[in-house]
């Protein structure tokens, strides 16, 4: 028989014991014998050994079946077709009488093909129903009217429906209704168009499992019929990953930073994708960049060692980070913080690059202002002293090598002070502006000139190629303060004292010279002002003056030579002590004790005051401990804190340390500052008034009425009292009456206590009295009293 004939030509029929009783042409040629010599045998002659033995197994189930079991079966064997091996399956069709019995059977032979045939033939004949549940996915035959004619094992599983009910089924009714319409199209193109079609639908099982589904297949004709022959794949990984990828494309279209893609050509780099960020960034679209290299944006001429970097980098296929300048399309210039990443294939080869791109001009440009700001005083722009000392070390390494001169210059205004008390603080920054202009103007470029402090100055004068080149210098600098400084129409006289100290000679670091220029400085104002003196060595018999002072104070602290006295200070209304001022004096070992106008001028400048304030602040802090342990916990005692010592880094916070150290509530304390001292940096007194008040620690403001007040400021303050200074109160018999009401009254009008300090007569305090001053403290009240003294004085005035 042909292999390209059906199967179901190849029929006979045996009775009921497998006696062959009927023979066609085309089992005649299967198996290459005529009916003559065939009919009448038993089937087995047409098997070959093997297929004897399948056939006997086969055939004993059947006949072991009772009348009302009889039906058809499919046995698998191998027949003896002469010379050729041919493996079959036999359908055994029964056939019955009127009465039902069996009176034999029709046997269709199916082969599958000789056993020699090729492999390719021997595969392509292998039937549809046996591999189809092998298939990874679903597989389905659909017919014109859309019922399932054929399936798979998976497809049972994927619907959870049962044969008997995928039998009946019909297609669109098996899936939701907005995917019916789609699956109609898909129809439609089938069997009209008879093209192949790919569909993606979820699909919701029985039990309400929803599996995203790929549906693929085409049309195929068997036995004249359409049919839709069709598989499906599970495409639930799939669609996780193209959602996390759609997510990501999301993040990267969202990133605030700029993001490009560029693929590595050699020494190219094309760019492949940008994000909306890198064209807000750049301002360049999308479009202007894919394809191209981006060093296009490149700002050319500069940042040549980041640029560096980048290509060694890129060559090197490993990463970099680098700052630095770009272009705009717009041609502005901006900084750039830029990442870039190397991404590897499977095989680890650099295919691409990441970028990411901040725009970091705004801090760059905040940066730089605050370097400057760092490093520049902010009243005249000057160099402050972190830059002048940095600058001064550079002129004398660059004199060491050239054998130059460097002349160190200390200017310090004569009298100014007074220009603030007498014109305000107004006039002297007008007063620091243009000394500060005028010096600039006096030196080169190469100079440099600082405001050291308040009012003094520091210039560093380079490469000085002799004595009388600095002279001159030094004498152009000395006339710039000739002409009067003009303030609102009037002409304020500045003079200056001028101490100059030079390199090598009077000294060979930065320390030393600006100390030597200091104390020529110094040796000019007690010989008369607004002068010019070069250091000599006889001035350091001041020097050292200076330093036994220093030594002696040290030594002070060291051995407790310090001690305190307490002024109480009285309400006027109660006639009760409302609290104690801490009042500093010195247990000399030689001339006795002294008071604080005796030392702390030179504390203050030696940097001894901020040890003194911290032993006076341990004092006091001890002796409010005592106070408290004696039921007098709401007397707050007072103590004096100059500007340099609260202007030290942890002041406040050693504050807060001696009161947990002591177990005092925050009210025990009050610290006194002066009102002159705290318009010197108003900042940095608003912070601290701040910090106090959050501490819970009372702000004493002293000295009001002495000089000129910023009332605005002493509001912001918002201290818990203000004292009037000691000259406004003893002016009060002698015209200064009427400024002491104003004061008092102003002090109210702030909601601040108002004390009247250095009270020493009956008329002084009959006035303060008569006038609503809150507290007093003076003579007239109390002297200073020992500690034992104060707590007898609390004891006697106010018992516990």
């Amino acid at each position: 028989m042909s292999e390209t004939d059906h199967p179901a030509r190849v029929v006979f029929m045996t009775d009921e014991a497998g006696n062959i009783l009927t023979w066609n042409a085309a089992c005649a040629a299967l198996f290459g014998v005529d009916a003559a010599r065939i009919l009448g045998r038993t089937v087995t002659t047409l098997f070959s050994p093997a297929g004897r033995d399948a056939w006997s197994v086969g055939w004993a189930a059947l006949t072991r079946r009772s009348q009302d079991e009889h039906r058809g079966a499919e046995i698998r064997v191998d027949l003896d077709c002469g010379e050729r091996g041919v493996a079959a399956s036999l359908v055994l069709a029964p056939q019955v009488d009127h009465d039902g019995g069996l009176r034999g059977w029709a046997v269709a032979v199916a082969t599958d093909g000789e056993r020699d045939a090729p492999e390719t033939a021997r595969v392509a004949r292998t039937p549809l129903s046996s591999t189809m549940h092998m298939f990874p996915g679903t597989f389905y035959v659909v017919n014109r009217e859309g019922r399932l004619v054929l399936w798979n094992r998976n497809f049972e599983r994927l619907t959870e429906m049962a044969p008997d009910e995928l039998a009946v089924a019909r297609v669109p009714e098996m899936l939701e209704l907005h995917q019916r319409p789609a699956w109609a199209d898909t129809m439609r193109q089938v069997f009209q168009e008879g093209g192949e079609f790919s569909l993606e639908l979820d699909y919701v099982s029985r039990s309400g499992r929803t599996t995203a589904m790929l549906l693929s297949g085409a049309r195929v004709r068997v036995d004249g019929a359409d049919y839709l022959f069709g598989m499906g794949m599970n495409i639930d990984a799939r669609r996780t990953r193209e959602q996390q990828l759609r997510l990501r494309e999301r993040a990267l279209h969202a990133a605030s930073n700029g993001i490009l893609v560029t693929r590595c050509e050699g020494r190219r780099n094309v760019t492949e994708y940008v994000n909306p960020a890198f064209e807000r960034i750049t301002g360049y679209a999308a479009d202007e960049v894919l394809g191209r290299d981006p060093r296009l944006m490149g700002a050319p001429g500069m940042d040549a060692v980041e640029r560096a970097e980048l290509r060694e980098a890129i060559a090197a296929r490993r990463p970099s980070h680098v700052v630095m300048r770009n272009l705009r399309k717009n041609g502005e210039l901006y900084w750039t913080d830029l990442s870039i990443t190397p991404v590897h294939d499977e095989h680890g080869v650099v295919t691409h690059y990441i970028g990411v791109l901040l725009d970091v001009t705004a801090t760059k440009l905040r940066t730089a202002h605050l370097e400057h700001e760092v490093n520049h005083d902010p009243l005249t722009g000057l160099a402050n002293r972190n830059l002048l000392w940095d600058r001064l070390e550079q002129a004398l390494h660059l004199a060491q090598r050239q054998k130059s001169l460097v002349a160190t210059v200390l200017i310090d205004l004569d009298k100014f002070k007074l220009i603030n008390d007498t014109y305000g603080h107004e006039a002297g920054d007008v007063v620091l502006k243009v000394v500060a202009r005028r010096l600039q103007a006096s030196v080169r470029d190469s100079d440099t000139v600082a405001r050291m402090s308040g009012d003094e100055f520091v210039l560093i004068l380079a490469n000085q190629p002799s004595l009388r080149f600095t002279l001159r210098m030094v004498e152009r600098l000395r006339q710039s303060f000739v002409i009067p400084v003009s303030f609102n129409g009037r002409e304020i006289p500045v003079g200056a004292s001028v101490g100059v100290a030079l390199y090598p000679h009077d000294g060979a670091t930065a320390a030393e010279l600006v100390r030597s220029a200091d104390l020529a400085m110094y040796h000019g104002k007690q010989n008369g002002r607004n002068d010019v003196h070069f250091f000599s060595s006889d001035m350091k018999s001041s020097s050292e003056a200076k330093q036994r002072i220093e030594v002696a104070l040290r030594e002070a602290l060291d051995n407790g030579e310090m001690f305190l006295l307490y002024q109480p200070r009285m309400s006027i209304a109660t006639g009760k002590v409302t609290g104690f001022e801490a009042l500093l004096r010195w247990r000399h070992p030689e001339q006795g004790v002294l008071a604080p106008a005796r030392f702390l001028s030179e504390a203050e400048e030696n940097g001894c005051i901020v040890q003194i304030g911290q032993q006076v602040l341990d004092y006091a802090c001890a002796f409010a401990a005592t106070l408290r342990d004696q039921g007098f916990a709401d007397v707050p005692v007072t103590v004096n804190v100059s500007y340099r010592e609260y202007s030290q880094p942890g002041f406040l916070a050693g504050l807060s340390e001696r009161l947990a150290r002591w177990r005092l509530a925050p009210h025990s304390l009050q610290l006194d500052l002066r009102i002159d001292e705290l318009i010197r940096n108003p900042a940095l007194g608003r912070e601290l008034a701040e910090q106090l008040r959050g501490l819970g620690v009372g702000l004493s403001v002293d000295g009001f009425g002495a000089g000129l007040c910023d009332l605005g400021y002493l509001q912001q303050l918002s201290a818990t009292q203000v004292k009037l200074a000691q000259d406004t109160v003893h002016a009060i018999a002698d015209g200064g009456a009427a400024v002491a009401k104003s004061l008092i009254d102003i002090g109210h009008n702030l909601d601040m206590q108002v004390v009247g300090e250095a009270v020493e007569t009956e008329p002084q305090m009959a006035f303060l009295t008569s006038h609503g001053c809150d507290q007093v403290q003076g003579t007239w009240f109390s002297k200073p009293l020992e500690e034992e003294e104060a707590r007898k004085l609390l004891r006697e005035r106010q018992p516990a």
